[in-house]
């Protein structure tokens, strides 16, 4: 069985202290670095706070699975809240905890991991570290997408390959999570290629947590992956693995069951406030692709489909229905499902920032200072997409469940997918690998973005009202 690996692929020490950079640090190594407001302005969610009464996920809670946790998480996430003006949450570090407040907490479902790993390598070994930068992605921006929904990080130990730990442990995670009704949303910014488990078999043994969120109204997403068309078979740590010769997908995001999220270079005004309109925003040389003079001719493009985007075509899962129809000029979806099906910011180089302040603790660790990050991946962008559907679900007074039939729906309807997505038909493709072609990001749906990104004070209340 394959191990389960974090999809933040790409991030740059930008600086230390506890006053995020500037956008001219982030200029300076080459890349647009975002604020919570700068990104609430690019996906239009100012007006769903400014509803009466808020719809900013209270009443909600999130979800988020990452092996290992951080010992620092509650201490970062009060830095992050203070830098950029956010709500504090119960459970931060030094924050009295008040009626009404959102709480995160931390559930470990197998017991904390001690604070290294045991020396030498092997089954279930690796150094928690490895993920310290994930699980702070993931809980600061699922936090600063839906600032009033609940957060619990959910912890589970082990990321091995022998199928004791890892992949088995986080399903039986989700599953409880499920059956005891503790959270309306989860977000899984972790995967591997579908032709990396040894059979279809191995893979369906591991579903029964998406079974069950589909019956109890709880909305699953899954990061597409951060290799384009390209990825590779797990081995024990310490072993490597070897690329898969074919384009591959990746699951959990290929799941019929769960809302695959790919990715975007975002190109705007990395400055902006909430309620200030999307805009474009272009430095030369700065960014990814929305720097190009190539990509972004007209230097007007407010997001370009991000090369290392995750998707393509399951070799598990035949097509749904829900993608029997799609929006005019989609690339074709054939026979299996299609991969992925939205998108959000996710390149690094027009990434968000993160506070994280846990050093090196052993071998296999990805963090080197503490201060703030510029983060990117597919990783990126599910749990932003999980603080949304957490608004939805408080919109809805209850749980969306699955949200694919719906979305699919909305897009096959013209005036609906363009006001209520961003379709991101750049062209350029997720070829991530030279060797291992790529799809084009074509007009509707593709294999890269998906539908597109969402323009969130239309989607939600729409998708709000298709859901049951």
């Amino acid at each position: 069985m394959p191990m389960p690996h974090p999809t933040v692929s790409d991030f740059q020490f930008i600086s230390a202290g506890t006053t995020p950079p500037s956008n001219a640090d982030c200029e300076a190594v080459g890349r647009t670095c975002y604020t919570p407001q700068a990104i609430q302005s690019a996906y239009n969610v100012g007006p769903l706070y400014a509803h009466v009464p808020s719809y900013d996920g209270t009443g909600t809670t999130i979800a988020i699975v990452d092996s290992w946790g951080s010992d620092t998480m509650a201490h970062d996430l009060h830095v992050f809240n203070n830098a950029f003006g956010l709500r504090h949450m119960c459970g931060e570090e030094g924050v009295t905890c008040t009626a009404g407040m959102p709480t995160f907490k931390v559930w470990y479902p197998n017991g904390a991991p001690a604070n290294k790993a045991p020396s030498g390598k092997g089954p279930g070994l690796e150094d928690k570290s490895a993920w310290a930068l994930e699980v702070a992605l993931d809980v600061e921006t699922a936090h600063a997408m839906a600032p009033g929904a609940n957060i619990l990080l959910v912890a589970p130990t082990g990321s091995e390959t022998l199928g004791v730990q890892g992949f088995p442990n986080m399903m039986k995670a989700e599953k409880y999570i499920v059956d005891n009704h503790m959270a309306q949303v989860i977000s899984q910014s972790f995967a591997s290629a579908e032709d990396a488990f040894g059979s279809g078999a191995s893979l369906e043994n591991l579903r029964d947590a998406f079974k069950a969120a589909a019956n109890n109204g709880v909305t699953v997403f899954g990061s597409s992956g951060d290799g384009g068309t390209a990825n590779g078979t797990k081995q024990p740590v310490g072993k490597g693995g070897n690329l898969i010769p074919y384009p591959t997908v990746v699951w959990p995001a290929s799941d019929p069951l769960v809302t695959g999220v790919g990715g975007t270079y975002l190109c705007t005004n990395p400055l902006a406030g909430t309620n200030d309109p999307r805009s474009s925003y272009f430095v030369l040389g700065v960014g990814g692709k929305c720097g190009s003079d190539t990509y972004n001719p007209g230097h007007n493009l407010a997001e370009v489909a991000w090369t290392f985007s995750g998707g393509g075509f399951s070799s598990i899962f035949a097509k749904p229905a829900y993608q029997g129809a799609l929006p005019p000029g989609s690339t074709t979806i054939g026979s299996m499902r299609g991969v992925p099906d939205i998108a959000l910011q996710a390149s690094a180089g027009t990434g968000a920032l993160v506070y994280l302040s846990l050093p090196p603790d052993g071998d296999g660790s990805n963090v080197g200072n503490t201060g703030w990050y510029d983060i990117g991946g597919t990783s990126l962008s599910a749990p932003q997409w999980a603080g949304l559907a957490a608004i939805g679900a408080q919109m809805n007074g209850h749980g969306l469940g699955p949200i694919n039939a719906a979305l699919y729906q909305l897009a096959a309807n013209p005036a609906k997918y363009s006001a209520d997505f961003f379709d991101v038909a750049t062209n350029n493709t997720n070829q991530g690998d030279p060797s291992i072609p790529g799809y084009p990001a074509t007009t509707g749906w593709d294999p890269v973005t998906g539908l597109g990104t969402p323009n969130a004070a239309m989607l939600l209340p729409d998708l709000v009202a298709l859901v049951p």
